[in-house]
């Protein structure tokens, strides 16, 4: 099993800048990828960034450019620094971290981009 918990999530006005941070604990030996998702009132859940190595990462189209996802192997954490913040980018965002045979979650963390 892996534990996943968020932090760093907030209100900020549009034009700026928040990190996420996601710690992972437990059986991370069996970790491959590790990624954030995003989920907005009525919509459906999202992948945001997708993290397996320096050289491998994806992003959504609608965050390319402002949003880089890096990892921390030492300490066990992947972070979501996200700058140019707008509107739209308001959802819970979640932690997601993939085995080979298991995904998990971490609880959510609520970013909020207004005025």
């Amino acid at each position: 099993q892996v534990q996943l918990v968020e932090s760093g999530g907030g209100l900020v006005q549009p034009g700026g800048s928040l990190r996420l941070s996601c710690a992972a604990s437990g059986s991370i030996g069996d970790i491959y990828y590790m990624a954030w998702y995003r989920q907005a009132p009525g919509k459906d859940r999202e992948l945001v960034a997708r993290f397996f190595n320096d050289a491998n990462k994806d992003y959504a189209d609608s965050v390319k450019g402002r949003f880089t996802i890096s990892r921390d192997n030492v300490k066990n954490t992947v972070a979501l620094q996200m700058s140019s913040l707008k509107p739209e980018d308001t959802a819970v965002y979640y932690c997601n971290a993939g085995s080979w045979t298991d995904q998990y979650w971490g609880q959510g963390t609520q970013v909020t981009v207004s005025s």
